[in-house]
């Protein structure tokens, strides 16, 4: 593995103290370590780096040794030497390495027991969730749709949310006669340890219980039921409260609406996504709506007044005379609000003059005297021109 600039591996600055060095390994051990991203080799590479870098800063003499010479200090044949890295630097140093170092450091601390989410007495657990309880449920995510009409004044909701409910026969245990027995894989724990052996010798790793899931309980008589399980699906009403001024992809928590955790567990929470449907007359911009009016020749010539439907009712428009097609009118404060603020958009207001596509006899005398009179007046204007144009 490519040696980097370990400070910047954990991010902190080249003063950092002892204290600072640790949490910062402790916070990227806790987000990359293996057991937590199974699979993940961005994450191995992430967690060998870190720890890697933390072997090193650790120690005053080896951190010495990098602020003088880099890098450059742990490279080479004669890195592992003294003062070096001590088989930790370079392409050598793998993810058994990094385990290893890990174990070394932290394998009887605190830190270990937050990693797997053990307690603090010391019993173990499974990670998110609690042994002897359970383990938090799921979140849940549905999408709502909703007018601009809604999301401008902002509405109330009843939703139909299926989720995992505790079982009412086993009153959520999973077992008939809501007993639950001690797992004899992992002797209660929640988890089991595999040994493997490396260069430095054996290695040991923890991982969760695949008999019990981390709860350190099995079901000897499972409910019939929910198959053992303690939860059954269920329909039920959500109520939720939409402010004025979402938006597309905005989404509103409902706490404790989600699937219920197993072995009574906690439930998780409901995500409500918004989702905006779609307006024939508005079109969205932000804070403001725009719409469209079709007006006559006639009345773009002489001017006129309109009633304009808005978010929150009609009013009236006046048109002056002269106005060219696509003239845009600005309607202030009829747009949509801020959410969580009481600014207010305006709404948009653009006039297209309508050309009639067939005309009635009459329509067409009216518009050939029109004609006639711009013909005549454009003729007039052509001799004004060349009288005054040298």
């Amino acid at each position: 593995m490519a040696l980097k600039d370990f400070y910047e591996v954990l991010g902190v600055p080249k003063n950092a103290s002892e204290d600072d060095i640790k949490r910062a390994y402790r916070k990227l051990a806790m987000k990359y370590h293996p057991d937590k991203n199974p699979g993940d080799k961005s994450a191995e590479e992430k967690f060998k780096e870190a720890t890697q870098a933390y072997e090193i800063l650790k120690d005053p003499k080896k951190r010495s040794n990098f602020d003088q010479f880099g890098t450059a200090a742990f490279e080479g044949p004669g890195a592992g030497g003294a003062g070096g890295f001590g088989g930790y630097g370079g392409a050598g140093f793998d993810i058994s390495d990094a385990l290893r170092a890990f174990m070394n450091d932290f394998g009887g601390d605190s830190f270990f027991s937050d990693l797997f989410g053990m307690g603090g007495s010391g019993g173990r657990r499974r990670a998110g969730g609690r042994r002897g309880g359970g383990s938090r449920g799921n979140d849940l995510q549905v999408h709502l749709n909703l007018k601009l009409s809604e999301i401008a004044t902002g509405v109330s909701k009843t939703l139909k949310v299926k989720r995992k409910d505790g079982c009412a026969e086993c009153k959520g245990t999973g077992s008939k006669s809501g007993k639950r027995g001690t797992c004899q894989h992992c002797s209660g724990s929640g988890r089991v340890q595999h040994v493997s052996n490396s260069f430095f010798g054996q290695l040991v790793q923890e991982s969760v219980c695949p008999v019990c899931r981390g709860e350190g309980q099995i079901v000897a008589d499972p409910c019939q039921k929910c198959a053992g399980s303690g939860r059954q699906t269920v329909e039920t009403t959500v109520s939720v409260d939409i402010p004025p001024g979402v938006s597309e992809g905005n989404y509103i928590n409902v706490p404790g609406k989600g699937d219920v955790g197993q072995n009574s567990g906690p439930a998780g929470d409901l995500i409500v996504v918004i989702q905006e449907e779609h307006d024939n007359f508005f079109e969205r911009h932000g804070i403001d709506v725009v719409c469209s009016i079709d007006i006559t020749f006639s009345e773009a010539a002489l001017g006129t007044a309109k009633t304009i439907t808005t978010l929150d009712g009609k009013v009236n428009l006046k048109i002056p005379a002269g106005t060219q097609s696509e003239k845009i009118f600005r309607l202030r404060g009829k747009g949509l609000p801020v959410l969580h603020s009481p600014q207010q958009g305006d709404q948009l207001v653009r006039v297209h003059v309508h050309t009639p596509e067939r005309l009635s006899k009459e329509e067409r005398e009216l518009f050939e005297k029109l004609g006639q009179v711009e013909t005549q007046e454009k003729g007039s204007y052509e001799k004004f021109k060349e009288f005054f144009t040298p």
